[in-house]
Formats: C-alpha cells, sequence, structure tokens
C-alpha cells in the first residue's frame, strides 16, 4: 500500500514517543504504566522523560496528554512512530 493513501483514524492504535520535561517520581510513573520511560538530558543540562510506547487510539492519547497536563509537566514533543496497520503491511 502506497504511503500516501494510508489515512490516520480516531480508533488506530499506534505507537507515540512522548517528551516532557522533568523527572518523573515513583507515584507518578504509575499514571503510564504499559509505557516505556526513559530519562535524558537537554542541552542546558534539564531532565527530560522520555515516554514511548503502544497507545490503544486517539482517546487514549488525548488522556496521556490530559495526565502530563494535570501533573503540571511541560510537554516537549508527541512523535507517532508507527501504527498498527502499518506495521502488519509492512510484515507481508
Amino acid at each position: 500500500m502506497d504511503k500516501c493513501t494510508r489515512k490516520l483514524s480516531l480508533c488506530q492504535r499506534a505507537s507515540y514517543q512522548i517528551e516532557v520535561v522533568g523527572h518523573l517520581d515513583v507515584n507518578k510513573v504509575t499514571w503510564f504504566e504499559g509505557l516505556t520511560l526513559a530519562v535524558g538530558y537537554g542541552e542546558d543540562g534539564t531532565p527530560i522523560t522520555i515516554m514511548t510506547g503502544e497507545v490503544l487510539d486517539q482517546s487514549a492519547l488525548h488522556g496521556l496528554l490530559t495526565v502530563i497536563r494535570d501533573l503540571g509537566l511541560p510537554l516537549l514533543a508527541v512523535n507517532r512512530i508507527t501504527s498498527v496497520e502499518e506495521n502488519a503491511s509492512d510484515a507481508r
């Protein structure tokens, strides 16, 4: 399938990478269960938490972003890595 004809839908499962400023303490990590968390540092030494993993759909993604906002974590980036449909078609 041509990449130009693939469409992103609201109910499509996909993998995302979300970056926020700061370290997450143990109590906050439980909000992001199922995602892989890694800590890196910006050029100025600011800690950056990188969350990577599969998200059920756009509604679940918005839920994660709401939790990030409610925890007061400054959002740096949200990147869709792949969708499950893209992985399935690439394996064929």
